[in-house]
Parts: structure tokens; sequence; C-alpha cells
């Protein structure tokens, strides 16, 4: 039942209509102007409104106004025996829901209601029994052994679903959520037991060679803007893809897998560079910065970047910017056109992972960002006002083309894992690298000769673990004071769908 406000100078002559909304259980007030549609507002709450576009004194559209500075949600349907150009403009410019034109007939009615009404009721419901005819096809799969690329096209469907049932009923979210949960046990297990082939495999995409394959033959002839968002996950990107999809025609999207370590240090050093981390070590010794050392580990990236290029053979003018505050972005926005006169122009953007670590540290964000819902709405609130999505305005209007992708994801982590190790360990709590390391065999992926993934070691006896699925590491000292503390945070480094599988876009503008 909705409770529904009618203004219409002419209202007894509707009163058939409200007769037959009230039979189907609807409560109508029914009102004679704009000023008294808005004294009732005032007084009471309404599910709906219907308003006459042509009342003397008040008009529907001045009366539609001031009813949205009451409750900006309110669905508001404009009634007129107009179809007047601009009177429509003018109406949807300021939000109505829809409009009926004169003579409306009492179903017309009663569907606009059901439009609006339940219409989140209805897609949740289609949604769910969708998703409920697609469980057993994503299961069958799951029971399948899959390679790489239909490990993506799965976590492709997952993403899908993960947004269509957002605003489901908790049971659907609870199986959902169960459902991906063995997805990624399965894919850590996958990992595990692949990993080294799929290094080896010439026609996967990795961190490593996703310029070269995919932007540096585009070079050749145009220029772009290579934006990489740090940590976006593939539902964050698909959370901010409708924003940018006014500005730009999405040419190509799809996804790729980093390498392990899923971190700034290694997956984007590699992105970078063009070189697995022990290739960079070898090549570059003097930059390359092992782990217990207190420099940034990520100092050297627009080194790596030119020196790709160079590579490549691609002696292009470029510029490189990386941005991780909001000052420097806006000092950015402002030397816009000095970067159209680069070939490339390459911007890293550091909020999402900032976001992903001060939701650990602040008891604010971890409010704010309470689950993967409220994570990806705080990644779109940000990205709507950030000096990036008006750089993007920017690019649309100059017509730049833009390649965009991340480094690696992040999961929330829901499981602690005792670990032991000497004092002189890395901090991350997704993997760990060190020489005689103790913990749990099966909540790990374990790598006693690094060489062989193409990874350093800080030792002779280096070895790399990494956690699997939603685990992360804590030592056994203050053991459940730090398991609770970093229980259901966001963290990166180890093995999980969310981590490894990442987007990239390329961009046209409109």
């Amino acid at each position: 039942m909705a409770r529904i406000l009618w203004a219409d100078d002419e209202i007894t002559s509707l009163k058939p209509h409200i007769i037959f909304l009230e039979n189907k259980e609807h409560e109508v007030l029914a009102v004679n102007s704009g000023n008294e549609a808005i004294e009732e507002f005032k007084k009471n709450s309404f599910d709906i409104v219907f308003l006459d576009e042509n009342m003397p004194g008040m008009s529907g559209l001045m009366a539609l106004e001031k009813i949205k500075k009451i409750q900006p949600n309110v669905p508001i349907i404009m009634i007129t025996k107009s179809e007047e150009e601009m009177i429509m403009e003018e109406a949807i410019g300021k939000q109505i829901s829809d409009y009926l034109i004169k003579p409306v007939n009492p179903n017309q009615i009663l569907m606009a209601i059901k439009k609006q009404i339940d219409s989140k009721r209805l897609i949740s419901e289609n949604n769910t029994t969708s998703y409920q005819q697609n469980f057993r096809e994503i299961s069958n799969d799951l029971n399948n052994s899959m390679n790489l690329p239909e490990w993506i096209d799965l976590f492709k469907k997952l993403n899908f679903w993960e947004l269509q049932l957002e605003n489901s009923d908790e049971n659907m979210s609870e199986i959902f959520n169960m459902q991906k949960e063995e997805a990624n046990q399965i894919f850590s297990k996958y990992i595990n037991n692949n990993y080294s082939d799929i290094l080896a495999e010439p026609s996967t995409i990795l961190s490593h060679n996703l310029l070269e394959t995919k932007l540096f033959p585009k070079l050749k002839e145009e220029n772009y803007f290579l934006v990489v968002i740090d940590n976006l996950r593939l539902d964050q990107w698909l959370i901010i893809k409708p924003i940018i999809e006014e500005l730009f025609t999405i040419e190509k999207e799809d996804v790729y897998c980093s390498i392990l370590p899923t971190t700034t240090q290694y997956s984007r050093n590699a992105l970078f560079a063009g070189l697995m981390p022990l290739e960079i070590k070898n090549r570059f010794s003097q930059k390359w910065v092992d782990e217990e050392a207190e420099e940034g580990k990520n100092l050297y990236e627009e080194f790596f970047l030119t020196d790709n290029l160079q590579r490549n053979s691609l002696n292009i003018k470029s510029s490189y910017n990386k941005i991780t505050n909001l000052s420097k972005g806006k000092r950015l926005l402002n030397n816009f056109n000095n970067l159209l006169q680069n070939n490339l122009n390459t911007i890293v953007y550091n909020f999402v992972d900032t976001l992903s670590h001060a939701r650990t540290e602040m008891d604010v964000i971890k409010e704010l960002a309470e689950d993967e819902s409220a994570y990806r709405s705080l990644t779109l609130s940000w990205f709507k006002h950030s000096p990036l999505y008006e750089m993007m305005k920017k690019m649309s209007k100059n017509s730049c083309k833009v390649f965009l992708t991340t480094d690696h994801g992040t999961i929330r982590v829901k499981n602690a894992s005792k670990i032991m190790g000497p004092k002189q360990i890395n901090s991350n709590m997704r993997y760990k690298v060190s020489k005689n390391l103790s913990y749990n065999k099966k909540d790990v992926m374990e790598v006693l000769h690094p060489e062989k993934i193409l990874l350093p070691k800080n030792a002779l006896s280096s070895s790399y673990v990494f956690a699997k699925e939603n685990h992360f590491f804590v030592y056994p000292n203050n053991y459940h004071h730090f398991a609770n503390l970093y229980n259901d945070t966001f963290q990166h480094g180890g093995i999980s769908l969310e981590e490894m599988l990442i987007p990239y876009v390329f961009l046209k503008s409109k």
C-alpha cells in the first residue's frame, strides 16, 4: 500500500480514479492546488506525489521544486495536458520520476505507482530468481577444472551478481557470499598448483607484460593517458563505470592477473618495469629495495617506465605523476593543458589504497566502509569528488584516449593464521618472506625456491608464504588481540580472486 498525495485543480473530476486506487488498498490524499500540496507535505510523509502541471496560482513545476527541497527522494509524477517540449524538459530537469498526458485512466495511474513504488522490490525479486537459476551453473563451473581465462569469466559473473544482489534479502546475500568463499577456496588451490605454469604461458596477461602487450602497440600511432588507480578491485571499477561512460566510450574492458605478491612493491614495479621482480633486481640492483630496508619500495616507477618504453623502441615524450593527496591532484589538474603536448601521460592515484589502509587504522573509516557494499560506495563518493574525475572530464573534452588500470586488488580478511619467524621479517599480513618460517601449511601457498617464480630472495635460504582465501597472518605473541584488531579489514599481498584478477580498460572520448 502506498500513501499518495494528488494535487489537481480539477480533483473532483478524478474521484473515480481515487476510488479505484483506494479499492487497491492505496491511501490517497487529494488537494486542489500546489499551495495545499506543499502544506500537506510539510505535515505528512508520502510515498509518491501526482502533480497537475497547469494549476492556477502555484503551478505544478513550482510545487515540484518546493517538494524536492522538503524531501528530495520522493517520486513525483507530473500530469499534463501539454506535450510541449520545453515544459517537459524543465520538469525532467527538476527531477520528476515520470509524466503522464491527460486524459489518464485508472490503470495508467496504477502502473505508474507500481513502476515507482514496486520497482525496487520487483527488480530484487527478479534478480534473486535469476541468481538462483545461475547458482547451479556457477557451482558446476567450480566443480570443473578451469584455466585462467575461465576463472576470469567466472569472476566477472560473481561480480555481476554481487552488484545485482546488493539490495536483496539477507538470505540470498548469505548464499552468494558462501558461493564466493567457495570460489576463492578453489581458486587458491588452482594458483597454488599452477602459478609457475601461468607465469610460463606466453599468452597470459600479467603485471609485467600488460603495458607491452596492450598499451605500447597503440602508442606508435596515438597519444594516451595511462591512469593507474592503486588497489582498484573489479567491483570498484564497475561501480564507477557508469560515471565514466558519461564521458567516454569503452573500447575494450577486460581483466588481467596480478603477479604475487599482490603489493605495490612487486606488482606495480613489475607493471611499469615490464619485468618480473627478480629481473628488476638483477637488472637494476641499486633500485630494488629489499624487504627489511626502511627505504620506500616504489620510488623508481618513472625510471622503470622510461626504461620499459626505450626497450620497446618507443622514444616518445612522456610525463609521470603520482598523486598521493588532494593538493597534488589539484596541481596536476591546473597543469592539464601542458600534458596535452606529451605522447604518454602516466597518472598514478593512491587514494583507494590509502582508503583500504585507513579503514584498518581508523574507526571512523571502519564505520563508513562497514562491508563490501559500503566500501564500494565510499570509492564511488571519492571518485565523484576527486580531481581525477575533473581531469577525466578534461580528457574527454580534449578527445584524449585513456588506458585505465590498477596494480592489484584487496580482500576483506576474516581468518587469522599463526605464523612465526625471525625478528627481521616483513610486516605485510597476506605474505611473508624470510628464512625459518613456521606456519599452518593448509592456510598458505609456500614457495621454498622463489627464483622459480622470479621473485628475489633476501638471503640464500629465504622463502615466501602467501595467505590463501581470506586468511591473514598473526604472530603468536598477543595473538587474540591482533586477530580481533585486524579481522574484517581489507588487506592485500596474498592469493584471492579479488587481489589477483583486476581490470584494465581502454577509453575513447565521446
